[in-house]
C-alpha cells in the first residue's frame, strides 16, 4: 500500500474528489458480496464507506478483508468519488489496505440493540458509535457557541476555583473532600466568585465542571455536569432577561447552521429548534402556578417547580418560556427580593420547550451589604466563610445579575435526547461512577 498518498480527515473528504489518498481509523462495520468488500471506516470525525473489488486489490489483501474483525486500527488508500446513495456523499474505491492492529474477535457492542444500562457499562466503547459521534460534535459546536457569543459580547473569561470553602446553594447537596487539615467542597456553582469578578471587570463568565450531591435519579440529573455563568454589573433582572433570551436564541441558530447532518442522523425534529426565535414568552410565578391548576396539577402557591411542573408549563409555549419572580423562600440567600413584593425574588428560570425542563436559572444578586448579612445569617451560614463575598457590599456594591446555563440539558433538548447520560462522554450519576 501507497503510504506517502496524503493523509485525509473524512470531515474533508469532500475536498478530495478524483484524488487518490490515504485514510487511518477504525473498522465500524463490514460486509461482502462474492467479489465485493464493504468496509465501513471511522476516523473520529465520519464514518465512509469504502468499497473494494477483488480486481483491483491483491489477492492477498483482498482475503485479508474478509476476516477484518471490527475497531480494528487499519489504514486505507484509494480514490475518492461522489455517491449520492451515502449519507457523506462521498465513498472510497480502495487501492490499498493495511492492518495496524487486529481487534480481538469479541468486541461487546455489536451491531444489534443493547440495553442502555449494558451500554453505559461499556461506555468507554459505546462512544465510538456514530450516534454518540453526532451528540459529542452538537456539544462541541454548543461549547463554542457559548464561548462565541460571549467574548463576542465584551465578557471577560475568568476561571472560578473548583474547592470552596462553603456552599452557595445550601448544604445538602455538597461533596465534601479533605483540604489537607480542613475540610473543602466541590464547588456547586462558579456565581459568587463571578460577582467578584464583575466587580472588578464589569462583564465576565466562568465556563467549568460543577458538582451537586443530589440524590436524584432522573433523566435530567447528573451529580457532575459542566455550567458557564456570566454575570453582569449594573445590570437588573430585565437586563439580565434580555441576556439569557439572546444568548439562547444565538446557540440554537449556530446548531442548526453547522450540525445539520448531525441533527438528522440522530432524527431530531428540527421544526421546534427553528421557532427559538426571540422575544420569548415571560410569565411571572403567579402565572405559572395558575397554568398547573388549569391543567389540574395540585401545585400551589410557594413550591418550587420539579420536572412534572415544568413539563406542563413548557405544553402551552412553542419556545422557551422565561418564569420570573419566584417566592423569595424557594430561593438561594443571594437572591435579591422585589421592592414592589418581598415575598418574591427578582429571579428567572428558563424552562425549555418540549418537556426538557430549566436550562438556565438566574437573577438579581443582593447588593445590599446588611440585608445580604441578615439573609447569611437567617440561613445559618458560617458567616466567616462569606466574609469576602460581604466585602464586595462594603466597596463599590452596585446592581448586578446573572444566569448559569447547564449544558448537558441543553444538549439534551438540542439533540431530542430522553436522559442527559448520553450528553457528557462519561456521565457521574448517583449510582454510577465507572467507567
Amino acid at each position: 500500500m501507497n503510504t506517502s498518498l496524503p493523509h485525509v480527515y473524512i470531515r474533508d473528504i469532500g475536498q478530495h474528489t478524483g484524488k487518490e489518498v490515504l485514510l487511518k481509523g477504525w473498522l465500524y462495520a463490514r460486509r461482502s458480496s462474492g467479489k465485493l468488500h464493504f468496509l465501513q471506516l471511522r476516523d473520529g470525525t465520519g464514518i465512509i464507506q469504502c468499497v473494494m473489488f477483488v480486481k483491483d486489490v491483491p489477492e492477498e489483501t483482498f482475503k485479508l478483508a474478509d476476516h477484518i474483525t471490527q475497531e480494528s486500527s487499519i489504514m486505507v488508500s484509494g480514490m475518492v468519488r461522489e455517491d449520492k446513495r451515502s449519507p457523506l456523499g462521498f465513498e472510497l474505491g480502495v487501492t490499498g489496505l493495511e492492518v495496524v492492529q487486529m481487534a480481538a474477535p469479541d468486541y461487546p457492542i455489536a451491531p444489534k440493540e443493547h440495553g442502555v444500562a449494558f451500554l453505559m457499562e461499556n461506555r468507554h466503547l459505546w462512544l465510538r458509535s456514530s450516534r454518540q459521534l453526532a451528540i459529542m460534535n452538537v456539544r462541541a459546536e454548543i461549547i463554542s457557541a457559548v464561548r462565541d457569543y460571549f467574548n463576542g459580547k465584551g465578557f471577560l473569561p475568568v476561571d472560578a476555583p473548583v474547592f470552596t470553602p462553603a456552599a452557595c446553594e445550601g448544604t445538602s447537596t455538597l461533596f465534601e473532600v479533605d483540604y489537607f487539615d480542613d475540610k473543602a467542597y466541590l464547588t456547586q456553582s462558579g456565581q459568587l466568585y463571578m460577582e467578584a469578578a464583575a466587580m472588578a471587570f464589569g462583564k465576565v463568565y466562568c465556563f467549568g465542571p460543577t458538582f451537586r450531591a443530589e440524590k436524584s435519579k432522573t433523566r435530567r440529573h447528573l451529580t457532575e455536569f459542566w455550567m458557564v455563568e456570566p454575570e453582569m454589573a449594573y445590570c437588573d433582572l430585565s437586563q439580565d432577561m434580555d441576556v439569557a433570551e439572546d444568548f439562547i436564541e444565538y446557540i440554537v441558530s449556530r446548531v442548526l447552521k453547522n450540525r445539520a447532518a448531525e441533527l438528522k442522523a440522530l432524527e431530531r425534529d428540527t421544526a421546534p429548534l427553528e421557532r427559538v426565535k426571540k422575544p420569548f414568552p415571560r410569565i411571572t410565578y403567579d402565572e405559572a402556578i395558575a397554568l398547573l391548576q388549569k391543567d389540574g396539577n395540585p401545585a400551589k402557591w410557594g413550591d418550587d417547580f420539579g420536572g412534572d411542573e415544568e413539563t406542563v408549563i413548557s405544553k402551552n409555549f412553542d419556545r422557551p418560556v422565561m418564569i420570573n419572580r419566584y417566592p423569595a423562600a424557594c430561593k438561594a440567600f443571594y437572591m435579591k427580593k422585589d421592592p414592589a413584593n418581598p415575598k418574591l425574588a427578582l429571579c428567572v428560570d428558563v424552562i425549555a420547550p418540549e418537556g426538557y425542563g430549566e436550562i438556565i436559572g438566574g437573577g438579581q444578586r443582593e447588593d445590599d451589604l446588611e440585608t445580604l448579612r441578615a439573609k447569611i445569617q437567617e440561613n445559618k451560614l458560617p458567616e466567616q466563610a462569606f466574609g469576602w463575598y460581604l466585602d464586595l457590599r462594603k466597596y463599590g456594591s452596585v446592581p448586578h445579575a446573572g444566569f448559569g446555563l447547564g449544558i448537558e440539558r441543553t444538549v439534551s433538548w438540542i439533540c431530542g435526547l430522553h436522559h442527559v447520560r448520553e450528553t457528557i462522554p462519561f456521565a457521574r450519576m448517583m449510582d454510577k461512577i465507572w467507567p
